[in-house]
């Protein structure tokens, strides 16, 4: 049971206190520039795994290894994208965000430029491991600065940019390890990845705020002084007062059990469950796209790359889009039951069903995802004209992402205490999901066909419908007979 040390699930009324405080200080300016520098992150950890694709079969021959093993190192990237957050989602709710994003990121980097240098396959698949720790910090937290710094009427928007974000990763990722590895050789694409992320720490460093609220509260809380921005202590923009009152602060270990514990919570487990479905389905669409195309078409690295482009544009038009209907959702259901909204201070969702708000939008978007997979299965199947399977990458693209980022706000908004824990436990579902799927795809093709195998993924889709329904009925009333259970708020 979740103790009020951890996510209490009163939701966003426990965000404010007796005083009805507005629920973020921050102006709207300094909410566009952190969400800026937060979707530019998000773009790491997406990028870093779709960029190796196009240079895997190049990886393979210059080892000398064959391409089961080099497969390997994606199952092993998506299982530590799974287990590191648990750490890090922990972590930045008791240290802070920007702690958190800066370690991520070192260790981001030192991984990186050891890939570069290294020219053995035991060393490509340990430090493939260290390189998914590191990404998988910027992976989950972005959605938890959002939740710091945006109430629960507006997070819709900010949301959106940030899936945009994340997904651009699928987009760029494979034209650009194509391009690298074709001209400058593989080793660039790990220096692209290492010079990018150092660019992105400068800013960070000298001028992001702190946000997490159980750091700064509202954000007029004054953060310890080593968590301040490089700007602020030297321009001295707290006095010695406020250093005193936050240098009492005690941390504790990052503690991943905080993660089960959301995972094995009713309502969330089904929620989790459900998003690791889709976005499974979502994963296995780009992950095999490269290695399909280039057998049945017989494509270059930088061909491959190219033909994600389709692909990832639907998935940042789609988000984006997403992050405004959500809002208008919220707004439309809240004024239908005479809820009062409140941008600044936040709404009482105790007896509002977010889960309602929310899940609407999954189902039309959902349906026509479904039937994106069997297109794609069989055009491929089938050996149609290259412009098939890329037309329908696009709308893959524009409808599965939608549904998951949809749900993934609604673990956040459910989370309002711990969101950076919350989206960890979402982040270790989903990716021991796509590593076991990752993992078994290719065997699953070569027995079934393309057309087959996603005709079959799409009625795996089609078996969650009934489970999304639950939640929205059930969802409610489960976070009611929570409060009233004995170790929770």
């Amino acid at each position: 049971m979740i103790s009020p040390e951890q996510s209490p699930p009163d939701l966003e009324r426990n965000s404010r206190d007796s005083s009805e405080q507005i629920y973020s200080v921050f102006s709207t300016s300094a909410k566009r520039w952190i969400t800026a520098l937060i979707v530019a992150a998000s773009f790491v950890s997406p990028m870093t795994a779709n960029i190796y694709f196009p240079a895997l079969d190049t990886i393979s021959q210059r080892l000398g290894v064959s391409a089961s093993l080099i497969n390997l190192t994606l199952t092993s990237y998506m299982i530590f994208l799974g287990i590191s957050p648990a750490f890090f989602g922990d972590f930045s709710d008791q240290a802070g965000r920007r702690p958190a994003y800066i370690l991520a990121m070192l260790i981001y980097i030192s991984a990186n430029v050891a890939l570069a240098v290294q020219r053995h396959y035991g060393a490509l698949l340990v430090l493939r491991c260290l390189q998914s720790v590191g990404s998988s910090g910027t992976h989950v937290l972005g959605y938890a600065v959002i939740a710091d710094i945006a109430s629960t009427a507006e997070r819709g928007k900010y949301m959106g940019l940030v899936g945009a974000g994340i997904n651009v990763g699928p987009t760029i990722g494979p034209v650009l390890g194509g391009v690298l590895s074709q001209y400058l050789g593989w080793p660039a694409i790990f220096w692209f990845c290492a010079i990018f992320s150092f660019l992105w720490l400068i800013p960070w460093a000298i001028a992001a705020p702190e946000t997490c609220r159980n750091v700064v509260g509202n954000g007029s809380v004054p953060p310890p002084r080593w968590n301040r921005p490089l700007l602020d202590i030297l321009l001295r923009r707290y006095d010695d007062a406020g250093d005193r009152s936050t240098s009492n602060r005690k941390l504790k270990f990052p503690n991943p059990l905080r993660t089960l514990v959301i995972i094995f919570e009713k309502e969330m487990a089904l929620i989790l469950f459900i998003n690791s479905i889709i976005y499974s389905s979502f994963i296995l669409v780009s992950a095999t796209s490269g290695t399909l195309i280039k057998e049945i078409y017989g494509y270059t690295d930088i061909d491959v790359g190219l033909c994600y482009l389709p692909y990832g544009a639907g998935c940042c038009v789609a988000v984006v889009v997403q992050g405004y209907v959500l809002d208008w959702n919220y707004r439309r259901i809240a004024t239908a039951r005479g809820m009062p909204i409140d941008e600044k201070r936040g709404d009482d969702l105790a007896k509002f069903p977010i889960e309602t708000a929310r899940i609407q939008l999954v189902y039309p978007m959902l349906v026509l995802g479904i039937a994106t997979l069997i297109g794609y299965g069989w055009a491929l199947q089938v050996k149609t004209p290259i412009a098939v399977p890329l037309t329908i990458m696009f709308f893959t693209g524009l409808f599965l992402p939608t549904t998951f980022s949809v749900l993934s706000t609604l673990i956040v908004d459910l989370n309002p205490k711990a969101p950076a824990t919350a989206t960890s436990a979402n982040n270790l579902v989903r990716c021991v999901m796509c590593a076991a799927a990752t993992a078994a795809i290719d065997k699953i093709i070569h027995t079934m066909g393309c057309g087959w195998s996603f005709t079959f993924l799409a009625f795996l889709n089609i078996a969650i419908i009934p489970l999304l329904r639950l939640v929205e009925v059930r969802g409610l009333k489960w976070r009611a007979s929570r409060q009233d259970e004995p170790g929770t708020v």
